[in-house]
């Protein structure tokens, strides 16, 4: 049996689409666990009236994701645990299948594949430097299997038996993904990519909303690769020299926006992406030195 564990906050209209696709999946031997957290807009009524196994709300004020995902899985009975935000589209009747596809048994004998996370693709709304990241942080996996590391639980599972042994840790407010996932390979455990399993999610976030997502995502990285930072020198200059992990780091991507936009023909946005970069760059560097 799988368990579909929602998060919801204010996810109309993708909510809707989001449980159509769900009711039209291959596969039907599942539960849904649904949490949210103090929607406004109808989300939880529509939530509501899909008639969850299991829901409940919790106050806005009191959301810390680690706590609320280990809440909901104890809440649960699946063996594997399906995570899928209210506002990630599965884009076919098989997304299911093909996401839980590398933890099943037959494909996973030695169950050293823990969690697995699928393809997601910007909405026809996201701006073009939004698109470029998707493009490049998912698609068929070849760029993020360069990087450090790199996962996420919006659309993604993991198996009952890992994520019980290993909760997610609840002292931090973002990232707690990337610090389990990153803990689980430290183990010698494996997280998969499935490119053939596609939901559709993104966000548009003005200069406020860069700040504050950077800022918390870096001071969350102060933790998760704090053991790294002792032992590897060289990581540890690189994300806190202000030139390096700032200024060139900005500069570079930046060229790579530009590139993109020419060749897409997004004029207007030329003189907007190196702000872009350089907001996001900056702000990661303060949350990094305020989490250490």
């Amino acid at each position: 049996m799988i368990s579909i564990i929602i998060r919801s906050k204010d996810e109309m209209p993708w909510v809707k689409h989001t449980l159509r696709l769900l009711r039209l999946q291959s596969r039907q031997d599942f539960e849904v666990i649904a949490v949210d957290s103090g929607s406004r807009d109808g989300s939880y009524e529509y939530l509501l009236d899909f008639q969850p196994e299991v829901i409940y709300r919790i106050k806005a004020e009191e959301y810390i994701p680690g706590k609320v995902l280990n809440a909901a899985i104890r809440k649960s009975k699946g063996e594997i645990i399906v995570f899928n935000n209210a506002d990630c589209i599965p884009q076919n009747r098989e997304w299911l299948q093909k996401l839980v596809e590398p933890l099943l048994p037959e494909n996973n004998p030695d169950a050293k594949t823990v969690a697995v996370f699928c393809n997601q693709v910007p909405r026809p709304n996201a701006t073009p430097l939004v698109q470029k990241d998707y493009h490049r942080a998912f698609g068929d996996g070849e760029i993020h299997s360069q990087w450090r590391h790199f996962f996420s639980l919006a659309s993604s599972a993991v198996l009952r038996s890992a994520i019980e042994a290993h909760p997610f840790r609840e002292d931090i407010q973002y990232s707690e993904d990337i610090e389990w996932s990153w803990r689980m390979k430290q183990m010698g455990y494996r997280i998969a990519y499935q490119p053939l399993a596609i939901v559709e999610h993104s966000h548009n976030y003005n200069l406020k909303g860069i700040a504050k997502r950077y800022f918390g995502e870096g001071k969350a990285e102060a933790v998760i690769y704090h053991e790294l930072y002792q032992q590897d020198e060289a990581a540890r200059e690189r994300d806190f020299s202000l030139l390096r992990s700032v200024i060139l780091a900005a500069g570079k991507e930046s060229l790579r926006d530009i590139i993109y936009l020419i060749k897409h023909r997004h004029w207007d946005w030329i003189a907007v992406a190196p702000l872009y970069r350089y907001m996001q760059r900056y702000h990661a560097y303060r949350g990094r030195a305020e989490g250490m």
